[in-house]
């Protein structure tokens, strides 16, 4: 079989696939109001739109339809992002949420030593994991009138279409909280660049349509309080989850980004793959409060439910009989691993297994290879699976 080096490029990304010079052509469009025609506004290429007309829009479905594909074709191919205006229009809705939402981080920061996040350490900002369900159970009223919202729904479905499922996460930044690094967002924004180089390009793309990024800003956050910096158009360059990773194209971001300011009761939304960065609180008395938004698609389920701790532990001491007498090579051993564990350590309850060893907490197939590695008891590896386990659940 012959090879075919040029096609075999464009399929798997390396470093040698992000070319700055092309990105910096990539991302220099410009915006134009006419494809946007719905927006009250393009604001450093960024369409903006008034929550009041989008309201009145969204109660027809057939201006609804024209408004979401305006919204699909600005996160797909477009600047990656758009904001919307009074999208929470109730402000004393909002301070009620932020009220119980604050009283659950007290609680949660008096109980434990802090568990920090992704880009901060603890105590530098404060971080409130599935806020979505931890609201509903404290405030069930409040908490159903502030996910009644169409807006949030609309703009959802824009992307994912139905049966999406919502997920937020509160991050509060102090006064002189850091900015943070660029990067892109979950699934492959949360993954080192070894792990992306085993994924072709078709993928990086699915990557960037299986969730939408959103936030409603509790609080007016002006530029100088560190609002989202963003970059536009980014969000379609297909080796950017690499790119992203690179000092080079690190910096360019800095020296691009736009920041919109925000006020309480704007939603902003983009592309998980817009390459993106909260930005310093440079203000001596705003205590920024956003209510992160990631919203995942329906399609990503499997068709059957397997009980994969269940065939892990049973196949444990087979398969480490069958690598210690080389009866399997390394490499069979682990595809059995593969068909075996759960190899995605997502959904997880972000405040038991808090990542901050890196992006993501340990999968299944982890726990299983360590266990072949070191040659665990049949009764450890099961204990060591029951605990992770017991580690899956949100409360």
């Amino acid at each position: 079989m012959q090879d075919h080096p040029a096609a075999a490029d464009t399929v798997w990304l390396n470093d040698q696939a992000c070319d700055l010079a092309a990105f910096e052509a990539h991302v220099s469009r410009n915006t134009r109001a006419a494809d946007y025609p719905m927006a009250a506004e393009i604001a450093d290429n960024i369409p903006v739109y008034d929550g009041a007309s989008l309201r009145e829009c969204f109660a027809s479905e057939a201006t609804a339809r024209q408004v979401m594909a305006e919204h699909n074709r600005a996160f797909k191919d477009g600047p990656g992002i758009v904001v919307i205006r009074a999208g929470h229009p109730d402000h004393a809705l909002l301070d009620d949420v932020t009220a119980v939402l604050a009283e659950i981080i007290a609680e949660e920061e008096a109980s434990s030593s802090g568990k920090g996040d992704h880009f901060a350490a603890a105590g530098a900002n404060s971080r409130l994991w599935n806020a979505h369900e931890k609201l509903c159970v404290r405030a069930p009223e409040l908490y159903a009138r502030y996910n009644a919202n169409e807006i949030v729904r609309r703009v959802s479905e824009a992307w994912l279409g139905p049966y999406y499922q919502l997920t937020t996460q509160v991050n509060v930044v102090r006064p002189g909280g850091k900015a943070q690094t660029a990067h892109r967002d979950y699934h492959m924004g949360f993954q080192t660049a070894d792990a992306l180089a085993g994924y072709p390009a078709s993928a990086h793309a699915l990557s960037a349509a299986l969730t939408l990024q959103g936030g409603v800003a509790h609080c007016d956050m002006p530029v100088k309080a560190g609002p989202t910096k963003l970059l536009p158009y980014s969000q379609s360059y297909v080796p950017g989850y690499i790119a992203v990773l690179r000092q080079e194209f690190r910096q360019f971001f800095e020296e691009r980004y736009v920041q919109l300011p925000l006020n309480k009761g704007d939603l902003l939304f983009f592309n998980p793959a817009t390459f993106h960065a909260a930005g310093d609180n440079r203000t001596t008395d705003v205590q920024r409060f956003a209510n992160l938004m990631q919203i995942g698609s329906g399609y990503g389920r499997s068709i059957e439910i397997v009980d994969r701790s269940r065939i892990t532990k049973a196949v444990y001491s087979h398969l480490l009989k069958l690598s210690q007498s080389g009866a399997l090579s390394a490499r069979e051993v682990d595809n059995v691993v593969a068909a075996t564990a759960e190899g995605y350590p997502f959904p997880a309850n972000l405040d038991i297994d808090s990542p901050l060893s890196g992006m993501a907490p340990p999968s299944q197939q982890d726990v299983l290879r360590q266990a072949l590695a070191e040659s665990w008891s049949e009764s450890r590896l099961a204990a060591a699976i029951d605990e992770q386990d017991g580690r899956k659940r949100s409360h």
